[in-house]
């Protein structure tokens, strides 16, 4: 690693040869619950045994510092000379070697670090190794230039994690420079050689799932970015993220994310009371309850115009909508013990999880007709008039109604239909159109697979499996709904619908937010589901045991029912925020949706702050912390597999920026780009990125050419490439 990861190793490193005392148990502990977390051994961070959570590693041991340390001993086949206070000095022509040889070596290290001197014409040529008697065997590390921590003058420092010197934590008692390929006779130089502790943020890096260098230069990774192909220009709106309450005033990270719109959506604004503030009811989520977030839609329209985000806003179409900030679907007054109660709510299941029956919706609401969503327009667009700014760009049409039965049962118990579904957007559209028609309109913001096809009658109990759709000609939901709001805008001259907004959750048991395992299944599982959005190729690996294809069946649905439509995400995510696989899945979204050329989108709802997920939105929207961007029009790219490439330029065809991810928990990739018709290849900036506290780094840039370059992606990696081109 380099940069901060490689600077936070080199810092530590000279602390620890200057005398000083650097305490990192708590970076240990950290990295060895994210090991316990995944359900896997973090044994390749240690000599002799795993860490486990609370443990201390072993303090720094030296080797040689102008000298042989006490208790070691010299050993070797090199040509050598150790002089008193002075570095050791080596002949390493023939293929020779130094060995530091210490019996009964025990204890529990995170890296060996090391300053050599060689002339310039030997290349790499050095390889370390450890060892020990009997059968265990040991990785050879090259040195390579992503293992240097720093340079000062003719000397290199080096950090090797023991990841890679010990990946099975082995027992060993010493330590093998040698020379992997024929040099001269010169002397190479070696001082300040040390068993260290692992730099805290290598170590979060590695409790992230990242962190890792793997062996050698890599797999071969044949990419081509072709300039010469059609592109498209980018949405700026596929960068989004949501609205949630409970966190709008604590986490100000949700601005630093390059975010460029936000949707007030979930299933409480389905049941929003716009003329009381902050009233809105938790559904199923939580006790069926009203409740006072403390913010009012106006407050999130202004806080996304004081940070320069656009707004989407869920209406509610449901029908009823909280009277009160107190009152709950299933009081145990009324309704009796429930499974599961909370201050005298209860979760509307009997404790044997019967369903109970709701009462009226008069005890948590009032009805919300057309009216009362043209109201609330027209009060925004009031508000809009008097300081020359439009607030709202998109008004979405309630959230997932073929849930409202389970979601809002407690005022809506009875399953939605295709015919509902249709009355209610036509209704609702209307009054929206008529109040704001140069806005935007979305819908039907639909949760899953089921509800692309079917309405939630086909699914209700006592009823023939799929009458609803069969009394609808057989024809998905989707694709009927479409098709009946085209054949009303012929007859009405107005467009209800300008965006077919769908919501996107793998079923593929990864998590959602924090949650999901983060063993190597999962993880792949996680990062092999974003397939789903765009791959007709792939069968869904969850119950729906098919292509899911979403964003090309949302283009076929588009053009054969109602064309001109744009498409919206309205809401996603692949779990694991804080995990590398999670990053991995949430960049490779973002790269899809702009290679799908999809209107906007949505992540559910706002990352960790310094997640990988986090970063994934900072590899598109400042990599550098200066703004630097993915940029506007796409460029078609394609990558090896286990690999992805996302390329963009600029207006004027002097830029290029591209993200390149590497799925390869384990293995580095040796990424060979060629750049087709894009010009002459100038400059080269790299920033990379794999689990480190401090996001993207400057890294060393790879070989480049006229037209290609070539770049090492570490294992489970983001890699931004900035580069500029002279045009042919």
């Amino acid at each position: 690693m380099r940069s901060r990861t490689k600077a936070g190793a080199a810092i530590l490193s000279g602390a620890l040869l200057a005398g000083g005392t650097v305490t990192v148990a708590r970076a240990v502990g950290a990295e060895a619950q994210g090991a316990a977390a995944t359900g896997t051994s973090n044994a390749a961070s240690t000599s002799t045994a795993a860490t486990t959570p609370g443990t201390e590693q072993t303090p720094p041991v030296m080797l040689y510092d102008g000298g042989l340390s006490p208790d070691w001993k010299d050993l070797g086949w090199a040509q050598r000379a150790l002089p008193k206070g002075a570095p050791a000095r080596m002949r390493l022509f023939n293929y020779a070697g130094w060995i530091l040889y210490r019996p009964k070596l025990e204890g529990t290290f995170g890296a060996l670090t090391f300053r050599f001197s060689a002339p310039e014409s030997f290349g790499e040529f050095l390889e370390v190794r450890l060892d020990a008697p009997g059968a265990a065997r040991f990785p050879r590390v090259p040195i390579i230039p992503e293992l240097q921590a720093r340079k000062d003058g003719e000397w290199s420092e080096i950090v090797i994690p023991m990841e890679q010197l010990n990946p099975r934590g082995e027992p060993f008692d010493r330590v093998v420079f040698r020379a992997a390929k024929s040099v001269g006779r010169e002397w190479v130089l070696f001082d300040k050689v040390a068993l260290v502790p692992l730099p805290p943020d290598l170590a979060a890096a590695l409790a992230a799932g990242g962190g890792r260098q793997g062996q050698g230069s890599g797999r071969e990774a044949p990419m081509t970015i072709d300039c010469t192909a059609p592109g498209h220009r980018i949405s700026p709106l596929i960068y989004g993220i949501a609205f949630d309450g409970l966190t709008e005033k604590r986490d100000k990270h949700q601005y630093e994310l390059g975010a460029t719109t936000r949707r007030w959506g979930g299933n409480p604004t389905s049941r929003y009371n716009w003329k009381l503030g902050g009233a809105w009811n938790t559904a199923n989520d939580w006790f069926y309850q009203n409740v006072d977030i403390g913010l009012s839609y106006d407050d999130f329209l202004e806080s996304n115009r004081k940070h320069g985000m656009t707004s989407a806003l869920t209406v509610p179409i449901l029908g009823w909508v909280a009277k009160d900030t107190k009152s709950v679907g299933f009081p145990v007054t009324r309704f009796g013990p429930q499974q599961q109660e909370e201050n005298g709510s209860g979760n509307g299941l009997a404790r044997d999880g019967t369903p109970l029956k709701p009462g009226s919706p008069t005890l948590t609401s009032v009805e919300a007709p057309p009216e009362f969503v043209a109201e609330w327009i027209r009060a925004i667009r009031k508000k809009d008039q008097e300081r020359g700014q439009r607030s709202v760009q998109t008004y979405i049409l309630d959230n997932e109604p073929m849930l409202w039965n389970s979601t809002h049962r407690d005022v809506h118990p009875e399953p939605l239909s295709y015919d509902g579904l249709l009355e209610r957007t036509i209704a609702y559209g209307t009054v929206v159109r008529k109040e704001d028609p140069e806005a935007l309109i979305a819908g039907p913001a639909e949760w899953g697979w089921t509800n692309y096809l079917w309405s939630a009658l086909d699914f209700a109990p006592g009823k023939m499996p799929h009458s609803d759709r069969r009394a609808h000609g057989n024809v998905p939901l989707l694709p009927w709904y479409l098709r009946q709001l085209r054949e009303h805008e012929k007859k009405t001259g107005v467009r209800l619908l300008d965006i077919v907004d769908l919501h996107f959750y793998p079923q593929t048991n990864v998590g959602v937010g924090l949650e999901g395992n983060t063993d190597p299944a999962t993880n792949a599982r996680r990062i092999r589901s974003t397939r789903g959005l765009w791959d007709p190729t792939y069968k869904d690996e969850s119950w729906i045991g098919e292509p899911v294809r979403l964003i090309p069946r949302m283009k076929e649905w588009i053009a054969e029912n109602s064309p001109g439509l744009r498409i919206s995400i309205g809401e996603y995510n692949f779990g694991a925020f804080r995990h590398m696989s999670g990053g991995l899945a949430q960049a490779e979204a973002l790269g899809r949706f702009a290679q799908e050329n999809i209107y906007s989108a949505y992540f559910w709802q706002v990352p960790t702050e310094g997640s990988p997920v986090f970063w994934a939105f900072r590899a598109f929207r400042n990599f550098d912390g200066k703004g630097g961007r993915f940029q506007d029009l796409w460029v078609p790219a394609r990558a090896a597999e286990n690999t992805s490439v996302f390329a963009s330029r600029d207006e004027a065809g002097g830029k290029l920026v591209a993200v390149v991810l590497n799925f390869d928990p384990d293995q580095a990739a040796q990424a060979r780009i060629e750049l087709k018709g894009c010009g002459t290849l100038d400059s080269v900036r790299v920033l990379g990125y794999s689990g480190a506290p401090g996001g993207f780094t400057e890294q060393t840039p790879g070989a480049k050419a006229a037209s290609s370059l070539t770049q090492r992606l570490p294992p489970y990696s983001m890699t931004v490439l900035d580069l500029t081109v002279k045009k042919p």
